[in-house]
């Protein structure tokens, strides 16, 4: 039978639609790690430096007094002390060699959050740590862990005469200012183990509270205003 070209049926309209990939959110401190990485390079900066030690001692009657009204100044003077001298190129040396030290210790990180983590990267999703600590060193930690193309949005310090000092705290609402400046305006997973980490959690279509005590999960419910999830993880 012949058929006039003019009578076939036009092929069907190949969709070029992809499904852009899931965005998920993950804390650092208190999630894939167990403990503070940040207050951890601090604490061994004081260990190994009896010169540190003295240079605090001056600061110890105002720290006494302000600990009482404010732990974030008390930090902030802490951590100050301890980078005092320090230039960036230093600091960051040092912030590599204690992230090697640190991942030498394995019992600090979260295995089972590590295995998600990698989980969603398998699954094709777009990964992004989003923590309070510092960029430099969090960054040298995941590069340690073989998770050096994750993205990163972190703390950041700037250099001064007397050394580093606190620049950029990606805490609280900040965290949500750092992922509209990179470009993320949505996302469908965010994994956190803080109450401060709510206005991110708000957003997700899925809050996932890490590790949480039924106190926490109470008040992380009420700030988001609906029942978050919820898993343990060792």
């Amino acid at each position: 039978m012949h058929m006039n070209p003019g009578d076939m049926a036009p092929p069907a309209a190949v969709s070029d639609d992809v499904p852009a990939p899931r965005v998920v959110l993950f804390d650092f401190d208190g999630v894939l790690l167990h403990g503070d990485a940040f207050y951890l390079f601090v604490r061994s900066r004081y260990e190994r430096s009896w010169l540190r030690k003295l240079l605090v001692l001056p600061c110890l009657p105002w720290l006494l007094l302000q600990l009482p009204f404010s732990r974030r100044r008390t930090a902030h003077t802490l951590v100050h002390v301890a980078l005092f001298g320090m230039g960036e190129s230093r600091y960051r040396t040092q912030a590599q060699a204690f992230a090697v030290e640190l991942v030498q210790h394995s019992r600090r990180f979260n295995r089972d959050a590590l295995r998600q983590l990698r989980r969603h990267q398998q699954a094709g999703d777009r990964v992004i740590v989003v923590t309070g600590c510092e960029h430099a060193l969090v960054g040298g930690i995941l590069e340690q862990l073989g998770l050096g193309d994750v993205e990163l949005l972190a703390s950041r310090l700037r250099p001064t005469w007397a050394g580093m000092r606190t620049g950029f705290h990606n805490i609280g609402t900040n965290k949500l200012k750092a992922l509209t400046g990179h470009g993320v305006t949505a996302w469908q997973l965010a994994y956190s183990d803080s109450l401060m980490d709510a206005p991110m959690l708000k957003p997700a279509d899925e809050p996932v509270l890490v590790n949480g005590t039924p106190k926490l999960c109470m008040k992380m419910d009420a700030a988001l205003g609906r029942v978050v999830g919820r898993v343990e993880w060792n």
